[in-house]
C-alpha cells in the first residue's frame, strides 16, 4: 500500500479520479472528467493538505485516491488492465465484468424460443416429490417400532430385533411382512396383517398433526413459484388424506402416491418413478425430499436429485444425499435450480469421449518393424 499510494500521491504527483460531479458558482451540478488534488506531504508524521479546502473534504478526497490506486494495484498484480473503467461514486457491482451478475444455470442462451428460455430460467421446469413422515409432519420412529413389536406379539411371531426394524423402515407393510419378516406369503393374511399394523399406528399415533419447523413456509414458496408437488407416502391413501386434511393443505399437492398405487417401497424407486410419470416430468427434473439413507438411495437410482431433512437421523449419516438441511426452510428457489440442473458434464460422458477421440490431431499407426 505504501509504495502503491505514496509514490502516486504523496510524491509529487497529482492524482487523477474520472466520473466526478461538482457544483459551479451558480449552484447547479456538472460533470468533470478529470479532478486534481492538491499536493500532500509528510510533516512530521502526518499529512498535510496544502490546499484552502476544509479537512473534513480533503480527507474523504484522500480516501478516494487511497482505493483508487490500490484498485489499480490489484488489476496489475492479476495482470488486467484498468484503462477501460471509469470509476463511479454510486455503483460497486460492476466494476469488474465477468463476476456480476452471477451466470445463470438455467439460461441457454442457444435456445431460439424466448419463451422456452424464460420458462428455464423461471421455476417451470423443475418439480418437487416430498415424503411426508419426518419431513413435513412431525415423525416419532419409536411408534413405528411399537406398532410392529404389538404386531408380531398379536400373531404369535417372535419379535423383529433392532436391526430389522431399521432395514423395514420406509416399506411397504406387506412388502417388510412377505420379504423381510417371513411372516406370510399369502396375499389376503399380507393383507389383514398390513392392515392391522396400520390401525396399531394410527392408535398409537393418536391423530395429531404438526407441521416440522420451516416446512410450512418452504411449501408456500412452492407454491408462490408455481413449482408441482407430489406427495409420496407407503401410508393407505385413507390415513394419507385424513391426515392432509387435519393440518389443511389439500389443495397443496398435485399428485398423491399412497401406498396401494405401487408394489414396492423403498428402497425400489418405483414410487418417485411414478410420480415424475404423473407430474408430466423426466426424472432428472425432479428433487426428492427424504430424511432416510433409502430415501437417498431410491431417489439415486431414479436418477433424481436428493435433499435429506436431519429429523431422525444426524447430518453426517447423510452424507450420499445433494443436500442436507435441518430445516426446509433452509432451502432456496435457488438451490433447486442448481440441483435440477442437467446441462452438465456428468449426463454426457460417452459424447464427450467421442469427441476427444474424434478432435486427435496426431493419429498413432502401428508400424511392423519386421517388415524393414
Amino acid at each position: 500500500m505504501v509504495e502503491s499510494f505514496a509514490t502516486t500521491s504523496l510524491l509529487g504527483n497529482l492524482p487523477l479520479y474520472g466520473g466526478y460531479c461538482s457544483k459551479d458558482v451558480s449552484g447547479k451540478r456538472r460533470a468533470i472528467d478529470i479532478i486534481k488534488f492538491p499536493p500532500m506531504e509528510f510533516r512530521f508524521r502526518k499529512l498535510v493538505s496544502s490546499s484552502s479546502l476544509p479537512r473534513l473534504k480533503a480527507h474523504r478526497q484522500l480516501i478516494k485516491c487511497q482505493a483508487m490506486e490500490l484498485t489499480k494495484e490489484a488489476y496489475r498484480e492479476e495482470g488486467q488492465s484498468y484503462q477501460d473503467f471509469r470509476y463511479q461514486i454510486d455503483t460497486g457491482v460492476d466494476r469488474m465484468p465477468g463476476l456480476w451478475p452471477p451466470p445463470n444455470k438455467a439460461d441457454n442462451p442457444g435456445l431460439q424460443n424466448p419463451l422456452l428460455r424464460q420458462e428455464r430460467m423461471g421455476c417451470g421446469w423443475l418439480a418437487a416429490i416430498f415424503e411426508w413422515d419426518g419431513v413435513l409432519i412431525e415423525d416419532n420412529p419409536d411408534l413405528e417400532k411399537q406398532a410392529w413389536l404389538a404386531l408380531s406379539e398379536e400373531e404369535g411371531k417372535s419379535p423383529p430385533p433392532a436391526f430389522i426394524l431399521r432395514r423395514i423402515e420406509g416399506m411397504k407393510n406387506e412388502q417388510a411382512i412377505s420379504e423381510v419378516l417371513c411372516w406370510s406369503r399369502d396375499p389376503v393374511q399380507l393383507k389383514r396383517m398390513a392392515g392391522r399394523k396400520e390401525e396399531i399406528y394410527q392408535a398409537l399415533q393418536g391423530g395429531i398433526y404438526s407441521f416440522r419447523p420451516g416446512s410450512q413456509e418452504f411449501v408456500n414458496i412452492l407454491m408462490h413459484y408455481k413449482i408441482p408437488i407430489a406427495l409420496v407416502s407407503t401410508r393407505p391413501r385413507k390415513n394419507l388424506e385424513t391426515a392432509i386434511g387435519a393440518v389443511g393443505i389439500e389443495e397443496v399437492f398435485n399428485v398423491v402416491v399412497a401406498a396401494e398405487d405401487v408394489y414396492r417401497g423403498k428402497p425400489d424407486p418405483e414410487m418417485f418413478v411414478y410420480a415424475a410419470q404423473l407430474l408430466q416430468y423426466i426424472p432428472e427434473r425432479c428433487i426428492v425430499f427424504g430424511n432416510s439413507n433409502q430415501t437417498v438411495e431410491a431417489a439415486h437410482d431414479a436418477r433424481m436429485k436428493c435433499v435429506a431433512v436431519a429429523s431422525k437421523h444426524p447430518m453426517y449419516e447423510l452424507g450420499a444425499a445433494d443436500l442436507v438441511v435441518k430445516r426446509l426452510d433452509e432451502l432456496s428457489v435457488v438451490d433447486l435450480k442448481n440441483l435440477a440442473d442437467i446441462e452438465s458434464a456428468e449426463f454426457e460422458p460417452e459424447l464427450e469421449m467421442e469427441l476427444e477421440e474424434e478432435d486427435d490431431p496426431h493419429p498413432t499407426v502401428d508400424v511392423d518393424d519386421g517388415f524393414w
